[in-house]
């Protein structure tokens, strides 16, 4: 009987097509790229790992309607959604790979070292990265390349050979150069290996950073001038609505972080510069040593839809940056502040917003702790009146007082208008849409905002019946928003709900439906409830 050949094929002699097993291959490498780069990555910035540095960059071409549908769809989970979409483009793609390297090796390794390329430009182009920082990168590519050769060529030697004990237990030259078995042993040994590394990359990155630490043990000063009492009266009558005061756990979270950045307070310090009569620089113990503010002030997100949670209301400490303008002297001439984070985003805020007496702050404590990292520690800005996009740049690290003329912002590059004041809204939280509630009193009750303006009533609407006004709960100050609550003598049948709300200016909220671009949804609220 003549004996299966062991020699490698001839160019002429096609190779034997494995399907699954070359997919599996580029699959392998690609773990490979990001375990290493993970692991090597733990010694420099979070920002220069490739699946950091790929997603921000893409975060950053996202046109502003594919973000507002990740957000309507996927809320405060956005980021958590962008990530399964990425690992199943890379999976594709890997897939893609190694079948283009069993089959022409060299169009293999330009595929590979095309990607590397568009990873170490992800990596370099990120804001406060170095040169160096692509270092990750580029020995994860390498090292992904050197495994997908090693698995490739195992492929290239396997033949049909069955796997059964009498191979096994052949000798050479009797016994295939490459067995099914190994080669699948390989793939294992090749993805332990990877979730090994990638592990040990956190861990490594974990231990080197004492910044949820540090922020555990800062103890923050009593402020100079303290919030003002709440009244007892702030929460709704209506059982299920909202807490008043929204917890730090539960604040909603929307910026364009993938990893949340980990900045040390001693090392913190503020810039501001442009058209100003002098430049100045803040580190955080500056901010420390200041007379500090206190407030309660609501936030909103100008994604937030209509009915939407996107909006929450906290205790903060910092300092008024009207201060910190006087201290630099804004030129004539200068109407815009452009703010930017450490992560790169930047916001636009007209400069007399930060020069009144609304208590714009450089915010250091939220609900009487340190700012939790993921809503900017150690530093942030809150701006009442203004949706985030423009006013509430988290992790900020400059202040440029420029003209609006001059300088576009994040958003404002993407279609977003330049000036985002908070639209008046009344939210309906109880009953839920398409709730099933029993004939007789029912309690409907929300929240309304209009930061800076105050809310001065609320009306409800029952199918198309006439607008009766609800009771509003107590109003802690015109920059928080206000609760509300009202009875219903509900009748069986179908009923659909709404609201719209008043604020201090006297304008009644539109009912005209508006997308949240390019600044902000506006329209009333419908609830459909079933009565029984």
């Amino acid at each position: 009987m003549k004996k299966p050949s062991t020699q490698k094929p001839s160019p002429q002699q096609p190779r034997q097509r494995h399907g699954a097993a070359t997919a599996l291959a580029g699959v392998a490498a690609a773990g490979v790229v990001l375990s290493v780069a993970e692991l090597v990555g733990a010694f420099f910035t979070a920002r220069a790992t490739p699946l950091i540095a790929l997603g921000s960059t893409f975060i950053d071409f996202t046109p502003p309607w594919m973000k507002d549908f990740a957000i309507a769809t996927f809320g405060t989970n956005d980021k958590a959604a962008l990530f399964v979409g990425m690992a199943v483009t890379i999976l594709v793609l890997a897939c893609v790979l190694g079948v283009v390297a069993y089959r022409k090796w060299a169009l293999g390794v330009a595929g590979v070292l095309l990607l590397g390329t568009v990873i170490v430009a992800s990596v370099v182009t990120r804001a406060s990265v170095r040169p160096l920082d692509a270092i990750p990168s580029l020995i994860g590519t390498a090292a992904g390349l050197i495994v997908l050769r090693l698995l490739v060529s195992r492929l290239w030697r396997m033949r049909a050979w069955p796997d059964v004990a009498a191979d096994a237990a052949a000798k050479e030259p009797d016994r295939p150069a490459t067995s099914r078995r190994a080669f699948f042993g390989g793939i294992g040994i090749t993805v332990t290996a990877s979730a090994v590394a990638a592990a040990g990359g956190r861990l490594l990155s974990a231990a080197r950073s004492n910044v949820t630490q540090a922020r555990e043990s800062l103890k923050l000063p009593a402020p100079a001038r303290a919030a003002q009492p709440v009244p007892a009266g702030v929460q709704s009558k209506a059982p299920g609505v909202t807490p008043w005061l929204t917890p730090n756990k539960d604040f909603y979270r929307i910026d364009t972080a993938l990893s949340v950045p980990e900045i040390n307070a001693r090392d913190w310090e503020l810039r501001v510069h442009g058209l100003v009569e002098r430049e100045v620089r803040l580190t955080f113990q500056d901010l420390l040593d200041a007379e500090l503010i206190e407030s309660h002030v609501s936030l909103t997100c100008v994604s937030n839809p209509v009915g939407g949670n996107l909006a929450g209301n906290a205790k903060w400490l910092g300092l008024p940056i009207r201060e910190v303008l006087r201290m630099a002297g804004p030129k004539d001439g200068a109407d815009m502040v452009l703010s930017t984070s450490i992560d790169g985003f930047s916001a636009s805020t007209p400069l007399e917003v930060l020069q009144d007496d609304r208590d714009a702050m450089l915010a250091i404590g939220m609900n009487g702790e340190a700012l939790p990292l993921e809503h900017g520690y150690p530093v942030r800005m809150v701006v009442p009146g203004l949706y985030g996009f423009v006013s509430a740049t988290k992790w900020v690290v400059d202040l440029e007082v420029t003209r609006f003329a001059d300088s576009k912002a994040y958003w404002t590059q993407r279609g977003w208008s330049e000036h985002g004041p908070i639209k008046t809204m009344a939210r309906i939280e109880v009953p839920k849409s398409f709730a099933q509630v029993p004939a007789g009193r029912v309690a409907i009750g929300g929240t309304a905002w209009a930061q800076t303006r105050g809310i001065t009533k609320v009306e409800v609407q029952v199918d198309d019946g006439p607008w009766t006004e609800a009771t509003l709960s107590d109003e802690a100050s015109l920059i928080t928003w206000r609760q509300w609550s009202f009875d219903w003598d509900a009748t069986p049948g179908p009923h659909y709900l709404k609201a719209r709300a008043t604020d201090g200016t006297g304008e009644v909220q539109t009912g005209k439906r508006a997308d949240p671009v390019p600044d902000g949804a506006s329209g009333w609220q419908s609830v459909m409830v079933t009565v029984q």
